[in-house]
């Protein structure tokens, strides 16, 4: 048998009010229609939910169970309406769209075609994350992709929030002809092998990927030799070629070849990127708007087309 949404919605209105009759007067329905749906969840579950007395009446703990799992359904259908008619209401909306430049490169277009279908227009602003924060802590953005790595909390203030959506494992960028370059993979004792070496980091300083390399090295009394700071991946890639530099390549910024340079992946989980939405948290639930849902939504169906992509050219 089927349930009735207005099944839940009476047995919701007993548990607040104490009583069918409270429950009737909740819903401004008529105490036989309360009863109504009522004695059809009990025949539907064939067992009473409402212990009744003449104090009134409360959820047995049959009852109790259907509320938790009727208040999960009742608030997932309240919110596919709403989010529908705000939708149909909006029209076409343009959102200010912040994004780092390796992402745009993988993730911009779908994601652009995926919000264009349902009446979205964005406007990407490409920088690097610090910016980025920056931009959405003064409300100049809509949303934001940026990222970190697991343990460093990026200073988003409080009115703005955020939801991983795909992550991005970090390889260790070698020349070739290095002496790690044979290993399959890099553990920690590995990498810390690596403190004599001439690094590449970020141009912004405290950088996640940066400060995960620099913070393993610090805690043992080491500090590192910087030799360049560069967002621009293509002089990262030519110095390691050159054999003057190594350091970190996010996966989502490697190519079909790179002729030279050697990638391996750590077997430390903590050595991954985190990409983050960021959003403004709007109203005492902290929920986005409609059209920043559906462009959450559009980054969460890119990344995941993009992770298959990816599986599909390691299995080739």
């Amino acid at each position: 048998m089927l349930i009735d949404l207005r099944q839940f919605e009476a047995l919701r209105a007993v548990h607040l009010e104490g009583s069918v009759t409270g429950a009737a007067r909740r819903l401004g329905w008529s105490q036989p229609t309360v009863d109504y749906h009522l004695k059809n969840l009990d025949r539907a579950i064939g067992s009473p939910v409402l212990q009744r007395s003449s104090r009134g009446s409360r959820p047995t703990p049959v009852g109790m169970l259907l509320l938790e799992r009727g208040q999960e359904i009742l608030t997932l259908s309240e919110r596919a309406v709403r989010d529908a008619r705000e939708l149909a209401q909006m029209g076409r909306v343009r959102l200010r769209f912040g994004t780092f430049p390796t992402a745009a490169s993988k993730l911009l277009p779908s994601i652009a075609a995926h919000v264009n279908n349902i009446g979205i227009e964005i406007d990407a602003v490409l920088e690097e994350c610090p910016p980025l924060v920056e931009r959405m802590n003064s409300g100049e953005l809509d949303a934001a992709l940026v990222y970190t790595v697991p343990g460093y909390d990026l200073p988003f203030r409080p009115h703005v929030a955020t939801v991983e959506v795909h992550r991005d494992p970090l390889l260790l960028a070698l020349p070739a002809g290095h002496p790690l370059a044979a290993r399959p993979t890099i553990d920690l004792p590995a990498l810390l092998s690596l403190g004599d070496e001439r690094w590449l980091f970020a141009a912004a300083p405290n950088d996640p990927m940066d400060s995960i390399v620099i913070d393993a090295f610090a805690a043992r009394g080491k500090t590192l030799e910087v030799a360049i700071r560069t967002d621009d991946f293509q002089v990262m890639l030519g110095m390691i070629v050159a054999r003057m530099a190594i350091g970190l390549l996010p996966r989502l910024a490697v190519g079909p070849s790179h002729p030279g340079v050697v990638l391996r992946p750590f077997d430390d989980p903590a050595f991954v990127r985190s990409l983050l939405v960021a959003t403004p948290a709007e109203g005492p639930q902290r929920r986005p708007s409609a059209a920043t849902r559906q462009l959450l939504a559009a980054i969460r169906d890119s990344c995941a087309e993009l992770q298959a992509r990816d599986a599909g050219d390691l299995v080739r």
